[in-house]
C-alpha cells in the first residue's frame, strides 16, 4: 500500500528565479525583500533551494516541507553541472541555502562550498553513504543499470556486463547524455574508470569512439531514444528505468553482472546560507522516515535509512567498491577531456 504522506501542499515560489550573478549582498537583500513584500513572508520563514531533480521529484517533497513547516521555498532548477558551476559564486554572495540533487561525488568535489551539518537522523542512515566531515547528506541510493530496446534487441543479445556494453557492436547506438547537463553521465564515466582500473584519458577516449558524435542534451532523453530505436542501448538509473518500464516504454533493464555503482544523490547546506536554520530543517526532512518511504514507493528509489525495508521487487545488486574521493578528484580532468575529445569533435 502506498504511503498517504505528501497529500498536502502549498504554492512554491518557483517563479522567482535567483541567479548567481549580479551585485552580491545587495542582490540577496533585494530578493529576500521582494519575497517578503509580495508574499508577506518574513525572512525567517524563507528558504532558497537549488535543485537538479526533475519536478516530479522535488515538487511533492518541497510542497510537503512547506505544509509541515510553514517555510516558503524558492526554487532554482538546472542541470547538476550547471548548478554546481554557479554554487561557488552563490555561496560567496549568500544567494542559496541548500543544494538538493546530484551525485555525492559532485558534493565531495565542491565540499568547500558547503557548511558541515550533521542531520538529526544521522544515526539511522547507512554509514556507507555518510560524508566524513558532514559536508553533505545522502538522499537516496541510485544504482546504475543497462537498458535496451526489447523490440529490436533480444534478451540473449542484450549487454550483460560493462565490457559487453562498451563494445564496437554498439558504436553510435548507445544513449548517453552530455556530462555538462547530466550528473549521472559523470557517475557512469567514473564507474567505468574504477571498474576497469583505467585513466580518465582512456575511458573518455573510448567513449568518444563508441558514441560516434551522438550526445543527448539531457539524461531524460535516454529512455525515449532507446525506446523509439534511435539508440539500442543505454545506461541510466534504476529508478528511471523502473518508472519508464511501468509507463509502457519499449525497454528492458539489466543489472551489470560485473558490478555497478550505487552512488547516492545528495543534499547540502551551502556556506553563507541566508536561512541556515531552515536549511538544516530541510536536510533533516529529506531523510526523515516518511520522506524516505515516500521516495521508495513513489519514485522507485532505494532509501538510505536502515529502518526502511526494501521490497523484494528491487532485487539484489552487485555493487563495486566505489571510491567517492577518487571520483571527485578526477572530475575536472574528465570534463577537460570531454570538451577536448567529445564536445570539441562535434563542432
Amino acid at each position: 500500500m502506498k504511503s498517504d504522506f505528501f497529500k498536502k501542499g502549498i504554492c512554491i515560489l518557483a517563479a522567482l528565479v535567483l541567479t548567481a550573478t549580479g551585485c552580491g549582498n545587495d542582490e540577496r537583500k533585494a530578493a529576500v525583500s521582494y519575497i517578503s513584500e509580495k508574499y508577506s513572508v518574513p525572512s525567517d520563514d524563507q528558504l532558497i533551494v537549488y535543485t537538479s531533480h526533475k519536478e516530479e521529484v522535488y515538487l511533492p517533497i518541497i510542497q510537503e516541507f512547506e505544509a509541515v513547516t510553514g517555510i516558503c521555498v524558492t526554487v532554482k532548477t538546472g542541470g547538476t553541472a550547471e548548478l554546481f558551476g554557479n554554487l561557488k559564486e552563490a555561496s560567496e554572495k549568500g544567494l542559496c541555502d541548500v543544494m538538493f540533487g546530484g551525485g555525492i561525488e559532485s558534493y565531495e568535489a565542491a565540499k568547500d562550498c558547503f557548511m558541515p551539518y550533521a542531520t538529526t537522523e544521522k544515526e539511522r542512515l547507512d554509514p556507507e553513504f555518510l560524508s566524513e566531515g558532514d559536508h553533505w547528506t545522502p538522499f537516496t541510493e541510485l544504482p546504475l543499470v543497462f537498458v535496451y530496446n526489447n523490440k529490436l534487441v533480444s534478451e540473449k543479445d542484450a549487454p550483460k556486463s560493462w565490457s559487453e556494453l562498451l563494445d564496437e557492436k554498439w558504436k553510435g547506438k548507445i544513449a548517453f547524455a552530455d556530462i555538462h547537463k547530466s550528473g549521472t553521465s559523470y557517475t557512469i564515466i567514473s564507474t567505468v574508470m574504477q571498474l576497469k582500473n583505467e585513466t580518465a584519458q582512456e575511458v573518455v577516449k573510448e567513449l568518444a569512439d563508441l558514441l560516434d558524435g551522438k550526445i543527448l542534451s539531457s539524461s531524460g532523453e535516454i529512455i525515449p531514444y532507446v525506446s523509439n530505436g534511435n539508440c539500442l542501448v543505454g545506461i541510466t538509473l534504476e529508478e528511471t528505468a523502473r518508472k519508464k518500464i511501468a509507463e509502457g516504454y519499449d525497454i528492458a533493464m539489466t543489472y551489470p553482472s560485473d558490478g555497478t555503482s550505487a552512488v547516492p544523490d545528495g543534499c547540502g547546506m551551502v556556506k553563507n546560507a541566508p536561512h541556515s536554520y531552515n536549511a538544516g530543517r530541510f536536510v533533516d526532512f529529506i531523510v526523515a522516515r516518511e520522506t524516505q518511504t515516500y521516495a521508495m514507493e513513489e519514485f522507485k528509489r532505494r532509501p538510505v535509512r536502515m529502518d526502511v525495508e526494501l521490497p523484494e521487487e528491487f532485487g539484489m545488486i552487485k555493487r563495486i567498491d566505489f571510491d567517492i574521493e577518487d571520483s571527485a578528484k578526477n572530475e575536472s580532468r574528465v570534463f577537460e577531456l570531454w570538451d577536448e575529445l567529445i564536445s570539441g569533435a562535434k563542432k
